[in-house]
């Protein structure tokens, strides 16, 4: 678990954990990543805040997900 900061969303705040580990190879391209569940348990969470982590990783074009698969690391663009 982490230490929330009070003034910033905790879904901002575990999106900004993951996006570093995606950012820093932690999380390769085309790896899994934490499910909603894993997500819940790592940070204590609630369910609703990791599909809204995981949404928002979808959205900026770092993830995809396979239905009946999980999610993954999207490929990193050239120069990206």
């Amino acid at each position: 678990m982490i230490d929330f900061a009070p003034d910033v969303p905790r879904w901002r705040q575990v999106y900004e954990v993951i996006r570093q580990r995606i950012a820093d190879g932690t999380y390769a391209p085309r790896s899994r990543v934490p499910s909603v569940i894993q997500l819940q348990q790592e940070f204590g969470i609630a369910g609703a805040t990791g599909q809204k982590v995981h949404r928002q990783l979808r959205e900026d074009g770092l993830i995809y997900t396979e239905p009946g698969l999980g999610s993954f690391v999207a490929q990193r663009q050239p120069g990206g």
